[in-house]
């Protein structure tokens, strides 16, 4: 056992900034007034929200008329694609949707579930390395395509995507593009205008802020249908009092994760570099996922040969080290990835229910900015050992 635990899964979460979760108590004792309320306590609410989506907006390159707080990054993917969704096909522009293979199940199961409603959507491949190749959406784009969504970094395997140059090949056409940016703060870039996107998905909690708020920019003059109605919040286009506390403590990090984003992305970088390079040096069998340089800097997603994930991550919290199998809203299923499924079929694999089944063990490692190199040598000490315990195991 290790002296403390060594938390290498910020990409499913991340602890609260000490700076963040000072700014956000008193919003939740003296100063906890409804910001839709006209009296004093209210007004100061307002107020704290109207600087928190000026804060925002100032790191996205957007006006605060463009964003909206939710509830998360799922909330936010929902609104994104079944706002924009409905409100297109309400105008009679179309019901054509267009999405890649490898995105968050927010996305994935949000158009799957516009389908059952008459939409026809497109899934994109990627390659090997998980990129979507501009091309390939060029020659999707149809007529009555209405959106078209694709993440900036992966979540499970890191692969950064050419959002830019897909969203210049959607401009050029006239169809709304939406990213799921949720992996991106305090690692890329943010301006929504040198991204040339019309929607973009954060959530707090992903870097360094508190669980249940998030954001979405929404480019003026984007269709958008409200998802959650009953007052007129955020504009009329989300309903619900703002969760005031949390969305001034998201502005905070979001601050903080921009102002720190060159030192934190380096630091990530050079550690995961290290467990990579060590990993695939002393376990036989072992690869790295996803695209060997246009990846997130703290993203190691590392596959097994002869071995279940869910079991070297048993077998590493025994050591107090914390990783993941891929995305932490799936971890637990007993289904193969559809992201690695989705690398495998590039690859020109079999991807059979029995051959899916019997893909490489996955574990992804994502380091956060208290991360060490003495954290690194820890799980280049144990996971050898493990990898070897398991193939034995398995006979």
């Amino acid at each position: 056992m290790t002296e403390r635990l060594i938390y290498l899964d910020h990409a499913a979460t991340t602890p609260v900034d000490p700076a963040a979760l000072a700014v956000m108590l008193p919003y939740f004792t003296t100063h906890f007034g409804n910001p839709s309320s006209i009296y004093r306590v209210g007004r100061a609410a307002l107020h704290a929200l109207d600087e928190a989506r000026d804060q925002v907006a100032a790191i996205l390159g957007a006006s605060p008329r463009e964003i909206i707080f939710t509830g998360s990054g799922s909330e936010s993917d929902n609104l994104a694609i079944r706002g924009v969704a409905l409100a297109q096909r309400q105008a009679g522009r179309g019901a054509h949707l267009i999405t890649s293979a490898i995105e968050h199940h927010a996305v994935l199961h949000t158009v799957e579930h516009l389908q059952a409603f008459g939409f026809e959507a497109t899934i994109l491949p990627v390659d090997s390395s998980g990129l979507v190749q501009p091309d390939d959406l060029r020659a999707a784009l149809r007529p009555d395509t209405v959106l078209v969504s694709v993440m900036y970094a992966n979540n499970e395997i890191g692969t950064i995507q050419p959002i830019a140059e897909l969203g210049a090949i959607c401009r050029e056409r006239g169809v709304p593009f939406h990213t799921d940016a949720v992996q991106a703060p305090g690692a890329l870039p943010l301006d929504v205008r040198a991204l040339n996107v019309d929607l973009m998905t954060i959530a707090a909690h992903k870097f360094y802020g508190p669980k249940g708020v998030g954001a979405l920019y929404v480019r003026r003059g984007t269709p958008l249908l409200p998802q959650i109605t009953g007052g007129g919040q955020e504009r009329r286009r989300r309903a619900g009092t703002e969760n005031v506390p949390g969305i001034v403590g998201m502005a905070a990090a979001l601050r903080l994760a921009e102002e720190r984003r060159a030192a934190d992305s380096a630091h990530c970088a050079r550690l995961r570099d290290r467990l990579v390079n060590g990993v695939l040096e002393r376990v036989p069998g072992a690869r790295l996922n996803g695209h060997p340089t246009r990846r997130l800097p703290n993203n190691a997603s590392l596959s097994f040969e002869g071995v279940d994930g869910e079991s070297i991550l048993l077998l590493l919290d025994q050591y107090d080290i914390a990783a993941s199998s891929g995305s932490a809203c799936t971890s637990g299923s007993l289904e193969p990835s559809h992201v690695l499924l989705a690398l495998a079929r590039a690859a020109g694999s079999d991807t059979t229910p029995e051959v899916a089944s019997a893909l490489p063990g996955a574990v992804r490692f994502t380091f956060g900015r208290d991360n060490t190199d003495a954290d690194v040598d820890v799980v280049l000490d144990v996971l050898p050992g493990i990898i070897a315990r398991l193939r034995e195991m398995a006979g």
